[in-house]
């Protein structure tokens, strides 16, 4: 598998912004969809946004469009996640995962996805 680490989380107050980092060791972003996914307590694992490997596709769950803004420096193997307009419906654990399996970068099925970071807390709160 390969490494993927996540930071950036925090606490963070209504209509707050957080930036997450993913930066992964070993391998060329170039290879590889990578996407953010959330879990909130009690809740599913859902897929945010997803950064194609050639960068042709970029997508987002719609609760987050407009919101958020993932991007990619390879020269860094790193990918963000800009998260702006913060809502406490935000809050979940955030991980970031690589796949190869397809071409258009959807998140429909976590099965997809190779492997994945230990994840960083997200709490959107007064």
């Amino acid at each position: 598998q390969l490494q993927l680490v996540e930071s950036g989380g925090g606490l963070v107050q209504p209509r707050g912004s957080l930036r997450l980092s993913c930066t992964t060791f070993g391998f060329s972003l170039d290879n590889y969809n990578i996407a953010w996914f959330r879990q909130a307590p009690g809740k599913e694992r859902e897929g945010v946004a997803c950064f194609s490997k050639t960068g042709y596709w970029r997508n987002y769950v719609d609760s987050v469009k407009g919101r958020f803004t993932i991007s990619r420096d390879s020269a860094k193997n790193t990918v963000y996640l800009q998260m702006d307009s913060l809502k406490p419906e935000d809050t979940a654990v955030y991980y970031c995962a690589t796949s190869t399996v397809q071409t258009m970068c959807l998140m429909t099925y976590l099965t997809d996805f190779e492997s994945w970071g230990l994840g960083t807390q997200v709490t959107v709160s007064s």
